[in-house]
């Protein structure tokens, strides 16, 4: 279907598609456009067509010509002309407009119009559509952006990326919290996380990672849980102790962060985040010592095997103000808050931690167990039983060295990287506890 201004025959066609983001660089030349109508304008017989590509936006003037419904995919060609109220400062002086696909219906949500504040069930309802908006696209490049900063830092530290099953037949953590499913007649489990599986390929490799979804059926319906997320999971043999595990988070955190900041400058921009303070050295502080920090403080008090929300916060806000620092380690967890697998000092603490980025908590993880007595005492001191385990457990019986790891949530730390109020908006198709579709 076309609907040209002027008769393309008579116009000479550019060659090659050009984006939007790259208007500036063709002032005055003739460009072929390719992209999704964002937005239309009339104006008694000057047509506005806001064109969206993967790149940004630009302007399209044009005359006589109909503009289809807002998500139609068009091409557009025309000459780029300098326009000081058109995004980016230049605009196209359309001569043919091609429509390649046109919408049948408008779009749920004016895409232009939507906001992350806004009745986010209703954005979450018609993700399939609201996706496309340039805040969830900007969003989706932030995210992907930090899982190939994962990838590039531990790939130069000599990590080998391995793949692990997500249909476990017990879980990594115990708890209620797994979702069953029926694999072959059998009981099986969504794979809460790799982590018997990236400690077992610690004896092959050393050093692993691994970037998956996995799987929690939480009850807590909050804005910064979701029922799966994607883990960004580490583990490294012949460690001396937990403070080797936070040095290499420590190195990863601050390389993700400048890579994504460099390379994706416009995303970042448009959403308006601010960098985190990387420079200094992120502070490590004793739970007992956290919660009594931020009950002097602060007032707040903190009980429980674990801080909560508010704690964290106030922890975040401590190691800003005292540290320069957006990030704060929490370290010497009970052995109540931590899985089998963590490594007990034998006074009812371990060398388990959880790194805390502006007040929340984004990484779990410390040092292992690795002497195979050690953690069948430990598993049935949580009333499981280390017959699941066997193959798990095989393993160390053949020589474990000494390791740890953690596991970065990606979603989490997207969100508070761009600011994002809920979760669920810093994964392109979110699953909770009332969510399925689409």
């Amino acid at each position: 279907m076309s609907d040209p201004v002027s008769d393309p025959a008579t116009a000479s066609v550019p060659p090659h598609r050009t984006l939007a983001r790259d208007l500036p660089a063709h002032d005055g030349e003739r460009v072929l456009l390719r992209g999704w109508v964002h937005a239309r304008r009339d104006l008694g017989g000057v047509r506005f067509l806001v064109l969206r590509d993967r790149s940004g936006i630009a302007q399209c003037v044009l005359r006589d010509a109909r503009i289809p419904l807002p998500e139609s995919a068009v091409e557009v060609r025309g000459t780029v002309a300098a326009s000081p109220k058109a995004p980016g400062g230049y605009e196209v002086q359309a001569d043919a407009l091609d429509v390649l696909a046109e919408a049948t219906e408008p779009p749920p949500v004016e895409l232009p119009k939507a906001s992350w504040h806004a009745a986010p069930d209703t954005l979450l309802q018609y993700r399939a559509v609201t996706v496309r908006t340039p805040d969830a696209q900007a969003t989706s490049k932030v995210a992907a952006e930090l899982v190939g900063a994962f990838r590039a830092f531990l790939d130069d530290e000599a990590f080998t990326e391995i793949f692990t099953p997500k249909l476990v037949a017990a879980g990594a953590e115990g708890g209620a919290d797994l979702f069953e499913v029926d694999y072959y007649g059998k009981r099986a489990y969504l794979a809460q996380s790799p982590q018997l599986y990236k400690q077992i390929m610690v004896a092959v490799h050393e050093r692993v990672y691994e970037t998956a979804p996995v799987f929690r059926a939480e009850a807590s319906h909050t804005v910064r849980h979701l029922a799966e997320y994607l883990s960004l999971d580490v583990e490294v043999g012949f460690i001396d102790d937990e403070n080797d595990v936070m040095d290499l988070q420590e190195r990863l955190l601050r390389a993700m962060v400048r890579r994504t900041w460099a390379r994706a400058a416009p995303e970042l921009e448009r959403l308006g985040a601010e960098a985190p303070w990387v420079d200094a050295p992120f502070p490590r502080i004793p739970l007992l010592e956290a919660r009594a920090l931020v009950a002097d403080r602060y007032g707040h008090t903190s009980g429980g095997k674990d801080l909560d929300p508010e704690a964290e916060r106030l922890l975040g806000r401590w190691a800003r103000e005292e540290h320069g620092s957006d990030f704060v380690f929490v370290t010497r967890y009970p052995e109540a808050a931590r899985p089998f697998y963590t490594y007990p000092t034998g006074d009812g603490g371990t060398r388990g931690l959880d790194l805390v980025f502006r007040g929340t908590e984004i990484t779990s993880g410390g040092q292992r167990v690795h002497d195979p007595d050690v953690l069948v005492a430990e598993l049935e001191k949580r009333g499981m039983d280390p017959r699941r385990f066997e193959g798990y457990l095989e393993v160390f019986r053949h020589g474990m060295p000494p390791h740890g790891g953690f596991a970065i949530g990606l979603e989490r730390l997207t969100a508070l990287l761009v600011g994002l109020p809920n979760v669920r908006f810093a994964r392109s198709f979110p699953r909770d506890g009332s969510r399925l579709h689409p």
